[in-house]
């Protein structure tokens, strides 16, 4: 697995590329430059991933269940591989982040992993893979076992009391941002009503647009990261 590491201190960022997007994309699309004032600085340290949604969860010649558990190895990978490698940097504050289906995988770690993160940054996310949304279809196809359900947050967080997990979760940073015209925006909204029912503290943003695009998440970055 490939990645990319910008800056030398500061907070840890783990930045999640779109669907079926790679390592180097934040860097060609200017995100990376649009922080770089705060990397220089020292304020940030971005750690820009590769994916393997084409393997599982965009994998429609396997079946749902395949998916979801090669998507497990992928966050074995994160929290053993990536996690290590981040901490020869010893700054206390783990950051996720992403952009459209990155955001899915910097929520879900995060709130899978709330005792991890210090902050989480979802920008135009989608957080039921299960929901056909527009033109976006459920990506299992009906199917939710245990593994899918668990890695669904607007599936299980409506179902948490664990009290030591929602504690966890209220000391977690949140920010969501998605544009008005968004075919995600009800997927947000819905999330952020879950977050309110169980207490836990979140800012969302609603952009004028789609604002589903590198020109947005530019912005975006700058401003929430």
């Amino acid at each position: 697995m490939e990645l990319l590491v910008f800056g030398e201190a500061g907070a840890r960022v783990l930045l999640f590329p779109t669907r079926r997007a790679h390592f180097f994309d934040y860097e060609n699309w200017g995100v990376v430059e649009a922080l770089r004032p705060k990397v220089e600085r020292g304020y940030l340290q971005l750690y820009c991933l590769d994916s393997i949604d084409a393997e599982s969860l965009y994998c429609a010649a396997k079946h749902p269940a395949e998916r979801i558990g090669r998507h497990l190895q992928y966050e074995r990978y994160l929290l053993d591989e990536v996690l290590p490698l981040t901490q020869r940097n010893p700054h206390p504050c783990l950051m996720a982040a992403g952009c459209s289906m990155g955001a899915y995988h910097a929520v879900n770690l995060a709130f899978r992993h709330p005792h991890l993160f210090g902050k989480v940054l979802g920008l135009s996310g989608r957080y039921d893979l299960t929901q056909p949304m527009a033109s976006f279809q459920d990506l299992f196809q009906g199917y939710v076992d245990e593994a899918v359900y668990l890695n669904t947050p607007n599936r299980f967080l409506a179902n948490l009391t664990d009290a030591y997990y929602l504690a966890s979760l209220r000391r977690l940073e949140i920010t969501l941002a998605v544009g008005a015209e968004d075919a995600f925006l009800a997927d947000n909204l819905f999330l952020s009503q879950l977050l309110h029912a169980k207490g836990i503290a979140h800012q969302l943003h609603v952009w004028a647009g789609e604002a589903h695009a590198p020109p947005a998440w530019q912005h975006m970055a700058g401003l929430y990261l």
